[in-house]
């Protein structure tokens, strides 16, 4: 079990740019798959993205292709969720959640983080 938290939400208008990091402790990277996923008021979970255990992205939905961004540093132990072209419909609380795999539901993966709001608005 890690405990992972996530940070650098926050308010931006559109077309903005923010990064999230979502820091791991108890564990290292090279041993877990990390999923970014978020969740909008009134709506289902959704995933996002998946960087393996071996550093490789192994998904990423068609709702953010082209404008999200899943990353790593092993040294920070942190995972990064790049996002770009910021849209009011990306307002959600966003979480990352760790797992042997990205091959497993997200919505079932083991550990989670307290989740950081992301706000897209003029």
């Amino acid at each position: 079990q890690v405990q992972l938290v996530e940070s650098g939400g926050g308010l931006v208008q559109p077309g903005g740019s923010l990064r999230l990091s979502c820091v791991v402790s108890g564990g290292k990277l090279e041993d877990y798959a990390i999923a970014w996923l978020r969740q909008a008021p009134g709506k289902e979970r959704e995933g996002l993205s998946c960087i393996s255990s071996e550093g490789f992205p192994q998904y990423t939905a068609n709702s953010v292709k082209g404008r999200f961004a899943i990353s790593r540093d092993t040294t920070q132990n942190t995972v990064y969720l790049q996002m770009n072209n910021l849209k009011p419909d990306d307002t959600a609380v966003y979480y990352c959640a760790a797992d042997v795999w990205c091959g497993r539901p997200f919505n079932s993966f083991e550990d989670w983080g307290q989740g950081t709001q992301v706000t897209v608005s003029s």
